[in-house]
């Protein structure tokens, strides 16, 4: 464990960062996850929801830019797709 004031600290923000990052990173995984499930009509609807979620995620640096793009892009094609 830390000795000083400020790496104390440091360790105490790193924590409530990591939370934080993998509470926005497990919703949009489950909003992924739903929206497949889904029909195409309420797919379609939900689309730009998630997408926002994911620009969000590579904004605040939880996952990388391209990791949003494949992921964004790979979802407009499964939707668009749907029968």
């Amino acid at each position: 464990m830390a000795n000083h004031k400020a790496t104390k600290k440091d360790v105490r923000q790193s924590e409530k960062r990591r939370e934080r990052n993998r509470y926005y990173g497990k919703t949009t995984r489950n909003a992924i996850r739903t929206l497949l499930a889904s029909d195409k009509t309420a797919a379609q609807e939900g689309l730009t929801k998630v997408i926002s979620m994911i620009d969000k995620l590579a904004k605040r640096n939880v996952i990388h830019k391209n990791k949003a793009s494949n992921l964004k892009s790979g979802l407009v094609k499964r939707v668009n797709a749907m029968a």
